[in-house]
């Protein structure tokens, strides 16, 4: 564009570690067109993690309201133009939602990333591109526009008392490690009593002090019980004892996260806390947590051959191999040594 829009409005509603994607590229707008107003419409949940941010909009759409949601959507936008929408999302409720946003320019994705009809409701496309990190996808909307630098810069707002909170729980003289055992979709997680095991493993080998983390949810909930049942050390379980803001500062104050393709993972990295991903079901090139990539463990080719009796160069980008069993190409040894590794690198940081 020859001059900064007056206005973007970003469509992104979900999920959490894709709205911590689009963190960064929100501070780059802001840097770079400080008089550029932004509107961002979210989902309910996932605006809880950004909400606060300075100098945006936030207009909540609420999935479990659909039609009250869109009439909603549509009173929030009445007598708006705005210069340019971002439909960053590929899915039929964002398209209908982008009908109901007025905009000269609607921007979404080539062909080749379409689905659900996407490029019927869009005007102009981004350049397709193989082979691409999330993250890096949602900066080629920005870098359509005009804007070729990066700002990556996650600096959430953290309320005092959620750092209070995990003051309460953070040991201060043992390497502190997370885990957070449950992905959005079961077929992600690793089985507990692997966790068990490596939770084990950081208490007795490493002096850890190790909390369990997650949602209230009741599969997250019992993941957690079985988890503290398996193992035979003392373990901080605060599963569906939090939320965003006290999860962002445990987060912060630890040594270390375990968990596997999620949003905790996405939420770590940009807090430049080490991430010990665990991916099989997926491709950590894709969607793994963009600053700490070498702390994870990848059995993604691996499981391409298993399940699909290809390498997984010959798999469509993005393909994910949500398969029982999936996970169980991770060992606890793969876990262990890596753990290992990140722990004595964390100690002589330290020293």
């Amino acid at each position: 564009m020859k001059h900064p829009p007056s206005s973007i409005c970003i469509l992104r509603l979900s999920a959490i570690g894709d709205v911590t994607h689009m963190i960064p590229v929100v501070r780059t707008i802001q840097k770079h067109w400080p008089d550029t107003k932004l509107t961002w419409i979210i989902g309910k949940k996932e605006a809880k993690l950004v909400d606060d941010i300075a100098d945006i909009n936030f207009v909540i759409f609420d999935k479990s309201k659909t039609i009250a949601s869109y009439r909603s959507i549509a009173k929030a936008m009445k007598n708006q133009i705005f210069d340019v929408l971002i439909c960053a999302q590929v899915s039929f409720r964002a398209n209908l939602i982008s009908t109901l946003i007025p905009a000269k320019l609607k921007l979404g994705y080539d062909k080749t990333r379409s689905k659900d009809l996407h490029t019927l409701f869009t005007g102009e496309s981004i350049a397709a591109a193989s082979k691409q990190h999330v993250l890096d996808s949602f900066f080629s909307f920005i870098e359509y526009l005009g804007i070729n630098e990066r700002q990556l810069a996650w600096d959430y707002v953290i309320p005092k008392e959620a750092y209070d909170f995990a003051e309460q729980h953070i040991d201060k003289k043992r390497l502190n490690v997370i885990i957070s055992p449950c992905s959005s979709h079961p077929k992600r997680n690793w089985r507990n009593d692997r966790y068990a095991a490596v939770a084990d493993y950081a208490v007795e080998s490493l002096n850890a002090h190790v909390i369990l983390c997650g949602g209230p949810s009741a599969i997250e909930q019992k993941t957690g019980e079985e988890i503290e049942y398996l193992m035979h050390t003392k373990v901080t379980n605060l599963i569906g004892k939090d939320n965003l803001k006290k999860f962002l500062a445990l987060i912060k104050h630890a040594d270390v996260i375990i968990t596997p393709d999620s949003g905790p993972a996405h939420m770590a990295a940009g807090l430049e806390t080490p991430v010990l991903g665990l991916y099989a079901a997926s491709n950590y090139k894709r969607s793994g947590p963009y600053l700490s990539q070498e702390w994870c463990i990848d059995k993604y080719d691996e499981a391409s051959k298993k399940f699909k009796n290809k390498s997984a160069n010959e798999l469509k980008w993005g393909t994910k191999l949500e398969y029982d069993g999936v996970m169980d190409l991770i060992s606890v040894e793969d876990v262990t040594n890596k753990l290992e590794q990140l722990s004595k690198q964390i100690t002589k940081g330290n020293s």
